[in-house]
């Protein structure tokens, strides 16, 4: 017994944000001195660094739990059914919904309960709840819904991952040209045929690893002690991925029984075309085999990273036929695989 995906969904925002928005931004280093470089510059580098050229930032008056809803919507309308039907509504972010010009994170009632509320489901034995686990939180809530349709808790379920991680950045740390706002969701059922969730592997590193993702100060030492934005310790998530990334893909692709060659796709969190380059060439090395062409699709160059939103945006993207050279049908395998915040690692391998 196992689980399918049935229908999918996501929610791009319309407001394109190129680096010319930053022009004006005081970047500032950690200990409140003005960098070096000049801001053109420093997108520049950016840009080599993570790919990103543009991200999408959502309208002022949308908050997380808005492009949650529509993705959601997208989802249901894409797999045909009664949301009437949804026995589990499982809604995956990290900062709640923050109105524009705020810094205030709202998170109750919970995102899937607004999101449940805004679907006008009469069904009070849907639960909806939220799942916090970083950027792989989406794929943390497709897990967890494999595991209800498995065990005969639920026989449907929907699960969101959406942010708007432009609300929660420093405007002086240039780590804020990273991050994107955005959404994505799926429809899962249980699968009488051979498709669906083969294997699945999660992992919290909190030993050593639990700040490299966090929430600090300002580096502009003017502004309030007590307002904290989301910081990152750069190279050390780099260099946590390229260790622990590979190896947990690997052990997750092991376990499907499949072998390295009958694998088509991997769809990776958006995070930075570098890295994510860096991880593939690392899994491929473990089999001793060289990267397949047009193994990994990427997005992040005009779409940032948005957290929990990237995975399921770039699959409905690739569905719909949205990338041209990119596609997956049925039979095909394909790994999906995330990291971030914990430090947290998950995978899983999936026949459609």
């Amino acid at each position: 017994m196992m689980s399918k995906i049935i229908g999918l969904g996501n929610y791009i925002p319309s407001q394109t944000i190129t680096s010319l928005f930053f022009d004006q931004y005081h970047f500032l280093d950690e200990n409140g001195q003005p960098l070096q470089q000049d801001n053109a510059t420093i997108a520049d580098k950016l840009k080599e660094i993570t790919g990103i050229e543009e991200r999408r930032y959502a309208e002022k008056d949308q908050v997380t739990s808005d492009l949650g809803f529509l993705a959601a919507q997208a989802a249901i309308e894409d797999s045909g059914i009664d949301p009437e039907t949804l026995d589990y509504i499982i809604f995956a972010h990290n900062f709640g919904d923050v109105r524009y010009g705020t810094v205030q994170s709202d998170t109750v009632p919970s995102l899937a309960s607004r999101v449940k509320h805004l679907l006008k489901i009469k069904n009070n034995f849907c639960v909806a709840y939220d799942v916090l686990f970083g950027c792989p939180g989406w794929i943390e809530g497709v897990i967890q819904a494999n595991a209800f349709i498995k065990s005969g808790i639920a026989k449907r379920c929907l699960v969101i991952g959406a942010e708007t991680l432009s609300r929660v950045v420093d405007i002086h740390d240039r780590d804020s040209m990273i991050y994107a706002d955005g959404a994505g969701a799926a429809i899962l059922e249980f699968s009488s045929d051979e498709s669906g969730i083969k294997s699945h592997i999660s992992g919290s590193f909190t030993l050593k690893e639990q700040d490299y993702l966090y929430f600090g100060k300002s580096y502009n030492n003017d502004n309030s002690s007590d307002i904290r934005y989301i910081k990152m310790k750069g190279r050390k998530v780099y260099e946590f991925a390229l260790i622990n990334v590979p190896n947990a893909m690997k052990k997750c692709f092991d376990d499907s029984g499949y072998t390295i060659d009958q694998l088509d796709k991997i769809i990776i969190h958006q995070a930075n075309e570098k890295m994510d380059e860096a991880i593939i060439s690392r899994f491929y090395r473990l089999y001793k085999t060289p990267v397949p062409e047009n193994i990994m699709p990427m997005v992040i160059r005009k779409l940032g990273n948005s957290s929990v939103a990237t995975v399921p945006t770039l699959l409905t993207m690739i569905k719909r036929g949205e990338l041209p050279q990119h596609s997956i049908k049925k039979g095909d395998i394909v790994l999906f695989a995330s990291v971030g915040a914990g430090m947290n690692i998950n995978a899983f391998v999936y026949k459609f």
